[in-house]
Formats: structure tokens, sequence, C-alpha cells
């Protein structure tokens, strides 16, 4: 099994070295000698909230790269890349490093990416990304605060692996872990995609004012953020609220696809004779 690691907070940030090296271990503790390999394609820099933008590769048809060496996962090639995490998918997916891997592992993540947060998420963005090439993908974020517990996230991220391995292609996991050690963390459940949103509002403005024609909109951020907010609204079983209880979530993610719903077959239908009725009534030029 050939494994793809990226993330969307840097190749030097904390949670992709716990990662590696966790990684690094289940190379080494090999029992059955499989192929087991690993390579990390990680951004230069943060690139959170880029979800699966992949820049202006049209204006910018290269990309620039450094080799990097994460302590104790010295035997995992690492590269970074002048590029959001969706485009170090991509390229380290067809094969740009002579590797072709199986899955995506893409992490872990400084804050929770729980709620609609997961739409805008680099972490996420990844393994969708990887998705489109038929991998398949596990994206692992823990909750922010004091002294994170990246080591947690990344034991329960090795045992979330060792069964995507055996599931059908594309099959991606959003998997979300408490800031605790270990022996606290309650348990893993599944999770539900909340309605937690990064962005709950944006004002009031002071007394009301009128926009002028130019200023600031200062954000008032929801539950949906890497500390994670009031989930006291939200149903046991939604992401959310089981990170803020002490649970992992795992929930399982389904990238962009056809909408092959019957109930709006009549929608298209109209669109389409819309469109049609339009050409055929358009001049000639």
């Amino acid at each position: 099994m050939r494994i793809l690691i990226t993330n969307d907070d840097g190749v030097g940030a904390p949670g992709i070295a716990v990662l590696a090296r966790r990684v690094a271990q289940w190379i080494d503790e090999n029992p059955g000698n499989e192929i087991r390999e690993a390579l990390v394609v990680a951004p230069a820099t943060n690139y959170s909230g880029m979800s699966s933008a992949v820049g202006d590769v049209f204006d910018h048809p290269s990309v620039n790269y450094r080799r990097h060496t994460i302590a104790g996962a010295e035997g995992i090639p690492t590269f970074s890349l002048e590029a959001p995490p969706a485009l170090c998918a991509l390229l380290g997916a067809i094969g740009s490093f002579d590797f072709q891997p199986d899955l995506i592992l893409s992490g872990i993540n400084a804050g929770a990416n729980v709620g609609r947060s997961v739409l805008h998420s680099g972490t996420v963005g990844a393994i969708l990304t990887g998705a489109q090439l038929g991998l398949s993908g596990l994206a692992v974020s823990v909750q922010w605060g004091d002294d994170v517990h990246y080591d947690t996230a990344a034991s329960v991220a090795i045992e979330v692996l060792e069964h995507l391995m055996a599931a059908p292609s594309r099959t991606l996991f959003n998997l979300n872990v408490p800031n605790l050690p270990a022996h606290l963390l309650k348990g893993v459940r599944r999770g539900r995609i909340s309605t937690a949103g990064i962005v709950k509002a944006a004002g009031p403005r002071a007394g009301g004012e009128p926009l002028g024609n130019e200023g600031q909109l200062p954000l008032r951020l929801g539950a949906a953020t890497p500390e994670l907010g009031d989930v006291s609204d939200e149903a046991q079983d939604d992401d959310g609220a089981l990170v803020g209880s002490g649970y992992a979530s795992l929930t399982l993610l389904r990238g962009p696809h056809e909408d092959t719903d019957p109930a709006l077959d009549a929608t298209m239908q109209a669109a389409l004779n819309a469109i049609s009725r339009h050409l055929e009534s358009a001049p000639e030029v």
C-alpha cells in the first residue's frame, strides 16, 4: 500500500510531522511483508481554507518544489510545493514524484473540520481532489487548544487507515478528534455533518450606518472554528457535538458528482427546452 501524505497547514506544521512519524512506524511494523510506502507532498506555507483550489495554473504552468526531511520519518521522501493542498494532492497522485499512491492521508489539521467547514477545508479538499482520480482518502483534524494532542489523532487515524485500504476506491473519511490524551478519549462515533459554519455573521455595523465605498466587515465566527465553539444546539450525533463531548467523529464524504435525482428531471428538461428555443430564435450573425 502506497500512501500520499499532505496537509493544508504547510510542510513545517507539527501535525504533518506527527502523522508522518506514525506512518513511518506503521511501515516498520509491517507483519505480512506487504508493500508499505509513503510520500509527503505538502504546501510550502499555510493554505488553510483553500478547499479544492489549485490556483491559476494557466498563467503559472509550473510549480516550485523543495526537498525536506521530517525528523523521525527520514525514510519517507518529503517535498514542499508552492501550491495549495489540492494541487499537491493532484501532482502527487499522478506520479510526478515517481510514486503512484493508493490513497491520500491529509492532516493532521490544527483545528476541527466539522459542519459546513468541510466545504472550505484544504485538508478535506485534498482528499476530494484525490477521489476525482480514483483514490480513497482520509482527512484528519484535531480540536485546537493548549498542548494539542496530535499523537492521539495520529493513533486513531492509523486504525481507520487499515479499514480504508480494504474499502472501494474513492471512499472518503473525515476524522475529527478531540484535543485529549488517548486515555481520555471516550471512543469514536459515526458523525453527521452539522449545520455549524465558519462565519456566523458579518457585522453588525456600528449604529447601522449605510455601507460606504470601502471599509471593513468584522466577522463573527461560528462553531466550526479551530477552537470549536458552542455546539449545544447540535444533535448528539452531529460531528461538532461528538468532538465537544469527547468522542472522535468519523464521517463518510462524497466528492462532486452528477446529480441523477429523478425529481430534477423536469427542471433539467425545462432548462434544455428554454435554451433550445432561445438558440433557434437567435438571429444569424
